[in-house]
């Protein structure tokens, strides 16, 4: 995984073609009919309106893309009207179809000293931080997310629909709560849920964190293959190979065997694996956003480049596809011009 600011953004913000705007926020696209003319944006507490000589580019991610369009009057039509936003553009499909992968933790005591748990303590954890900074090696220099694979949850399945990621240490409530003893986890999700939430709009305030509802586990065979994920990572966290580190489940625990406690487990810890996507999905039908030039529907002069536009979520983690869509897209533009 590389950073988007190291390898693509520090390489070229000297251009003179190039403008990096901090502490800013853009309230809203300025339509003249249907053709996007610029933006309002507030820049270090002054609200200033650029205007675009070619086209606008949309790359606010998967909350804030369809947030910031129906803020300017592109969306359906029914709720930015409820809202009190005229509408410039009915886009029916504008914050639908949003996705995710829902992670379930299958977690072990470790009965050897082999994980991170020395380092949530305050001593060892600023000793590691300080030899990051100083030589940019030690327990800092590593993800712990290294360990992964694919597989599938249950022999009918006709490819593999789950993905597994192992880590050297509890990790609670998104790693707001330190764990209390040695242990390591695997992460397992279904990579192809069929559950689909939205993004609406809670005002027509563009400084109002918009409705975000995932409709996590909607759908019942997102509840039953992440069942038979914990079922797979139990078999694999019980291998030989395993044994000399393997103390007790502590989650879901031996006790959770059937569906209902296991359903119990997975619906009261299950998390996000922040890979939002889906809500300017791309495609043909009445409920799609953008064409397959990034173009948004019946709008001139504007563009969407980020993860919004996939229409069904990728079976991985969301960074590669995210570049390679900027990549595409930059080549599109770039051809356009």
């Amino acid at each position: 995984r590389a950073s988007v600011s190291k390898y693509y953004l520090n390489p070229v913000k000297n251009r003179k073609n190039l403008n990096i705007f901090s502490n800013s926020f853009v309230e809203k696209i300025i339509f003249e009919g249907k053709k996007a003319i610029g933006i309002e944006v507030k820049i270090k507490n002054k609200v200033k309106k650029i205007y675009a000589e070619k086209e606008l580019i949309l790359s606010c991610g998967s909350i804030n893309s369809p947030q910031l369009l129906m803020l300017s009057g592109v969306g359906d039509a029914e709720h930015l009207k409820a809202k009190g936003i005229n509408v410039v553009h009915d886009l029916k499909g504008v914050g639908k179809n949003l996705q995710d992968h829902l992670e379930t933790y299958i977690q072990q005591e470790c009965k050897t000293p082999d994980t991170l748990y020395t380092y949530t303590k305050l001593i060892p954890k600023v000793l590691a931080g300080i030899q990051w900074f100083l030589s940019k090696s030690g327990p800092c220099s590593h993800s712990y997310l290294e360990a992964g694979g694919f597989a599938k949850s249950s022999p009918e399945r006709k490819i593999e629909n789950i993905q597994f990621h192992f880590f050297p240490s509890f990790v609670i409530d998104h790693g707001l709560v330190n764990p209390s003893s040695h242990g390591y986890q695997l992460h397992a999700s279904p990579n192809h849920p069929k559950s689909r939430g939205s993004i609406t709009l809670n005002s027509s305030d563009p400084y109002d964190h918009p409705k975000i509802l995932f409709n996590y586990l909607e759908h019942e065979d997102d509840l039953r293959q992440t069942r038979e994920c914990i079922h797979v990572a139990r078999k694999i966290l019980s291998q030989p190979s395993l044994k000399p580190y393997s103390g007790k489940e502590v989650g879901p625990g031996t006790e959770a065997q059937s569906d209902e406690q296991l359903d119990e487990y997975i619906r009261s810890k299950a998390e996000t694996a922040y890979h939002p996507c889906g809500t300017l999905k791309m495609g043909i039908d009445k409920m799609a956003v953008v064409d397959e030039n990034l173009r948004i529907h019946g709008l001139q002069n504007i563009r969407v480049v980020d993860a919004s536009v996939i229409p069904e979520i990728p079976s991985a983690n969301l960074n590669a596809p995210t570049l390679m869509i900027a990549e595409k897209g930059s080549d599109i533009i770039n051809s356009s011009n």
